[in-house]
């Protein structure tokens, strides 16, 4: 069984920048991919993007220049830096992971964005 935390949503300024992290149980072994998704009040989850054990990175086109996605496996935690925010993306953003066929969610962090 995996769980996933994520934390570092908040109340962020339209232009600023905001960075989330998400925490898993034990060791990332087997944890092949891990990725980042939002869920926009009425609207459905998306992708924000995702990455493999290896560091490969692969980001949505709307999210494309503005994310950074890294891991950092010795903490067990991956990141999402967010720059340049606009109101749009005011959500919950949840993190996932990949591991024995099976997938996992965080319970996921607000992110709100004023003008």
């Amino acid at each position: 069984q995996v769980q996933l935390v994520e934390s570092g949503g908040g109340l962020v300024q339209a232009g600023g920048s905001l960075r989330l992290s998400c925490t898993a149980s034990g060791s990332m072994f087997e944890i092949n991919a891990m990725g980042w998704y939002r869920q926009a009040p009425g609207k459905k989850r998306e992708l924000v993007g995702t990455i493999t054990i290896g560091g490969h990175t692969n980001y949505a086109d709307s999210m494309k220049g503005r994310c950074t996605i890294s891991r950092e496996n010795a903490k067990n935690t991956m990141y999402l830096e967010i720059n340049s925010l606009k109101p749009e993306d005011t959500a919950v953003y949840y993190c996932n992971a990949i591991r024995r066929g099976a997938l996992y969610w965080g319970q996921g962090t607000q992110v709100s964005v004023s003008s």
